[in-house]
């Protein structure tokens, strides 16, 4: 009796912080009637919707509020009222996921973004993809991070008049703990069972490091070896908070 008051209680508290226009509204412009209708994306709080020309295709089995985007599931309780979403291009779901308050999430024309199951960014989270982004499940972002695929301007060879490359592709392995205000900038391929620490910048492939590894600085360096978060230990706990039950 006293669980299923505290889930009422809950229910009720989450359905007061979802933003109804802007849910609605991309729901039923994004989706087809038979997926609309069952709301799998949750808007909390202030949002500009700056483009919504591209698509978003969630894999597995629908359920109601499990993209949520402004998702107050951290410590943070206010907003500065600065969400933003372009979505232009591919945004495939492959389960539950979340974005803190005040992201900034750009998929532009003809770029791929994709996120595994249980993957969030917390608060003021930046994602800029022109490119291809593909975060494996249990990615887990801490506040400030950025994913950029891109450098936005033409760099040359001074000497050779060489174009180098605008943008390349990102990929995250899963279980990936990202501590806080990391840049993970084009190039970066990171492996299973990885942590980077806090104001890191990650920028080419860590992947011949091998799983379970601790690295970080700027540029980024293998720090540890063994070393992993407890997923494990946290699953039952983090299942519980972040998955919106509606």
């Amino acid at each position: 009796m006293i669980q299923t008051l505290r889930n009422i209680k809950r229910k009720i508290k989450i359905s007061l912080t979802i933003n109804w226009v802007k849910t609605l509204y991309f729901n039923f412009k994004m989706f087809p009637f038979s997926i609309a209708k069952k709301l799998p994306v949750f808007f909390y709080g202030s949002v500009k919707f700056t483009s919504l020309k591209g698509q978003i295709k969630i894999e597995g089995p629908i359920k109601s509020g499990m993209v949520g985007f402004g998702q107050p599931f951290e410590m943070t309780t206010r907003s500065k009222k600065i969400a933003e979403v372009y979505l232009d291009g591919e945004f495939i779901v492959k389960g539950h996921i979340q974005f803190g308050k005040d992201y900034l999430f750009y998929v532009g024309k003809s770029a791929y973004f994709e996120m595994g199951h249980m993957s969030g960014f917390s608060s003021f989270s930046k994602l800029i993809c022109t490119n291809r982004v593909v975060l494996g499940k249990w990615v887990r972002l801490g506040s400030e991070t950025q994913i950029i695929d891109t450098n936005f301007h033409q760099m040359i060879n001074t000497k050779t008049d060489e174009k180098y490359p605008k943008s390349s592709p990102i990929l995250i392995g899963d279980y990936n703990s990202i501590s806080n205000r990391t840049s993970v900038m084009a190039k970066t391929k990171t492996p299973n069972y990885c942590v980077i620490g806090s104001n890191s910048l990650c920028n080419k492939n860590y992947i011949p490091l091998g799983e379970n590894i601790l690295i970080g600085g700027i540029p980024s360096q293998l720090i540890k070896t063994n070393f992993s978060r407890d997923w494990e230990g946290e699953k039952e706990l983090m299942n519980a908070w972040l998955k919106v039950k509606f």
